[in-house]
């Protein structure tokens, strides 16, 4: 089965984060959506759960190397879209998924497109820690391993602690590797998932609610990694705090009954919002 075609960098080249203020980064990416540069286009996504619609004729430009926030009420089909992004409802019994999702210009339902190798471009982590009842090392290396980007464990160690390095973790388990993911505490798991889903060199980094489950200095800690990790990666997060999305976003999009009401710069959404259902979410009128 053919993949999409992947650009030759070295394995551990893009895995590597450097600091960047987000003033810096908001200067350097300071277009609006649809200039260009877009790293997922969707156009006309309708989604339908066994008959019932979740999702309108949405249609959206997502920036390369951004934080998008997705935000709204409960049920306004946030995660929904989300899961479109890398065919996870491919797997929902009685979901019909119409419309088109281009990643770097190639519709990821063609045929050729294997979902698997799809799935290592865009990695996804979940609103509760996820980590495999493995060992620390063994959850990172899972991904590179069965998609043969390793073939030795000194190979997978370098990815591995790099991983880990990169999802602000390495220090707090490089003597650790071998104990279960599990005995970690809640805020570490999740950093642990992260750094399970960057292993696998993605391009696109899918976010569930990843602080829902968190306490408040869990919560700094990961947003604080988004913020880093958003130079190497395109971030789309469902959170339902606004001011989360505030905080670390740089597009949001505001989605309600299944519609994609409206998608600005972050800046423009929270202050000076277009559309009257956008001001009254925020505002708490409406939720």
């Amino acid at each position: 089965m053919h993949t999409f075609k992947k650009k030759k960098t070295s394995f551990l080249s893009r895995l590597v984060s450097l600091p960047l203020s987000k003033q810096d980064q908001s200067e350097e990416h300071g277009s609006e959506i649809g200039d260009g540069n877009a790293k997922i286009a969707v156009r006309d996504l309708c989604v339908h759960y066994s008959g019932k619609q979740a999702l309108f004729d949405v249609s959206i430009d997502v920036p390369d190397k951004m934080v998008t926030a997705l935000i709204g009420p409960s049920g306004c089909g946030k995660s929904t879209f989300l899961r479109c992004i890398n065919r996870m409802n491919d797997t929902v019994h009685g979901c019909s998924v119409t419309g088109e999702i281009h990643l770097d210009g190639q519709d990821i339902h063609d045929r050729s497109v294997d979902p698997v190798y799809l799935r290592a471009r865009v990695g996804m982590v979940f609103q509760k820690p996820n980590p495999f009842p493995k060992s620390i090392f063994d959850n990172v290396a899972y991904g590179p391993r069965i998609h043969g980007m390793v073939s030795t464990r000194a190979e997978a160690a370098e990815v591995v602690e790099q991983a880990l390095r990169n999802a602000a973790l390495w220090d707090e388990v490089k003597d650790r590797l071998e104990e279960k993911g599990t005995s970690l505490s809640g805020g570490q798991q999740q950093r642990l998932c992260i750094a399970r889903a960057i292993a696998t060199q993605p391009e696109v980094l899918l976010m569930d609610e990843p602080c829902s489950a968190l306490d408040p200095i869990a919560t700094s800690q990961i947003e604080d990694l988004i913020d880093h990790l958003r130079i190497d990666y395109s971030v789309v997060i469902v959170t339902h705090s606004m001011q989360q999305a505030a905080r670390i976003s740089q597009k949001t999009a505001f989605f309600h009954l299944g519609h994609l009401v409206e998608v600005n710069s972050t800046n423009v959404v929270f202050t000076n919002p277009k559309d009257p259902r956008t001001e009254s979410y925020i505002t708490g009128r409406i939720g």
